[in-house]
């Protein structure tokens, strides 16, 4: 059965390739972005789908009309930007979602799909975590999303389903990509400058997601029995696919054989390091991941030669950091992260 699915933050990088994921299951596709990336652009553009430029703190009653259900992405992506200010981050990442979920609900809106992140075990160095693990963020960016997940778990009803979908760290091809992921940063450098570069000292651990599904299991969530996903929890990737940094590494040495691997002088250990069981979305909802790392690689590398990435484009506007410090340089975007009504970034 067919949907109206409002997608927050389409025009982002994971929202770009589930919107299109979406459409061709069949469901009605709705957006709401602030546009901010939309110059950060690789390959072929986003196919159009109805939309609002809007930001997510601005958003009202009316704009949730016949939506059936919310598929919540927009937000500050991730730590580097989450550290510029703290307080904005939890303004748009914590307060905006809580405000959107309780529109949403009052709206008659049946499903809530926050995009929560494996970001929130922070540092766990003892093994393994799911779901029922202690959390521990270890930044702003991280707490922003463990309090969503308390607060909107709170409005539950019969009428009104949240479910946290807690992301590995993405990877792979998206029209809006990002170099500031760790696989996707790590062959940009292989393919830019011939080095497989190494920031941390490599031992760190990570579960790793392709975007493509991710937004698999937002569909999942969306088109699974209300009692499967009924204020529940979920990470989202495969258990088969935690690696160490170094690992990932030899894989990209294996694939770009012209890379030389490197590591940064003041790589060190890194305080991030979680490795995340992933068995519960596999054994409730119609979901199983179908990239690996190593396929991922391969469609990063291909993608990258074929687009003729330039160090230019790759350390410029694909670097969520980079772009909003540009945009604020050239007064486009204000300290609290709004874009000045003129601006076409």
């Amino acid at each position: 059965m067919s949907s109206t699915v409002l997608v927050t933050g389409h025009n982002g990088y994971i929202g770009s390739v589930l919107t299109q994921v979406l459409s061709n299951a069949g469901h009605e596709v709705l957006g709401l972005d602030s546009y901010l990336f939309r110059d950060c652009r690789f390959g072929e553009d986003i196919s159009e789908i109805p939309a609002k430029n809007k930001d997510i703190r601005d958003i009202t009653a009316s704009d949730l009309d016949g939506v059936d259900v919310i598929c919540h992405l927009a937000g500050i992506s991730n730590d580097p930007v989450g550290d510029l200010s703290p307080a904005v981050t939890d303004e748009v990442n914590h307060v905006a979602a809580v405000r959107l979920a309780g529109l949403a609900r009052d709206a008659g809106v049946e499903r809530f799909v926050f995009s929560s992140s494996c970001s929130i075990y922070g540092s766990s160095p003892g093994g393994w975590v799911d779901e029922t693990s202690e959390i521990n963020p270890v930044t702003p960016y991280g707490w922003s999303k463990i309090h969503v997940e308390r607060e909107v778990s709170t409005m539950a009803s019969d009428d009104f389903s949240p479910v946290f979908l807690r992301n590995a760290t993405a990877y792979g091809v998206s029209p809006r990509l990002r170099a500031d992921l760790v696989v996707n940063n790590m062959v940009g450098y292989a393919v830019t400058q011939d080095r497989v570069f190494m920031k941390s000292d490599g031992t760190p651990w990570r579960p790793l997601v392709h975007i493509e599904d991710i937004a698999l299991a937002f569909l999942a969530a969306i088109e699974a029995p209300r009692e499967a996903i009924h204020s529940e929890v979920f990470n989202v990737g495969s258990t088969a696919e935690n690696y160490q940094i170094r690992d990932v590494a030899r894989m990209i040495e294996g694939v770009i054989p012209d890379a030389k691997f490197e590591m940064a002088e003041s790589a060190g250990p890194d305080i991030r390091n979680y490795r995340v069981n992933c068995d519960k979305i596999a054994g409730m909802l119609p979901y199983t991941p179908k990239w690996t790392v190593e396929a991922g690689i391969r469609e990063l590398y291909e993608a990258f030669r074929r687009e003729g990435l330039s160090e230019e484009q790759f350390f410029g506007s694909l670097f969520r950091i980079q772009h909003i410090k540009m945009l604020q340089e050239r007064g486009d975007l204000d300290a609290n992260l709004r874009l000045a009504s003129s601006s076409h970034a």
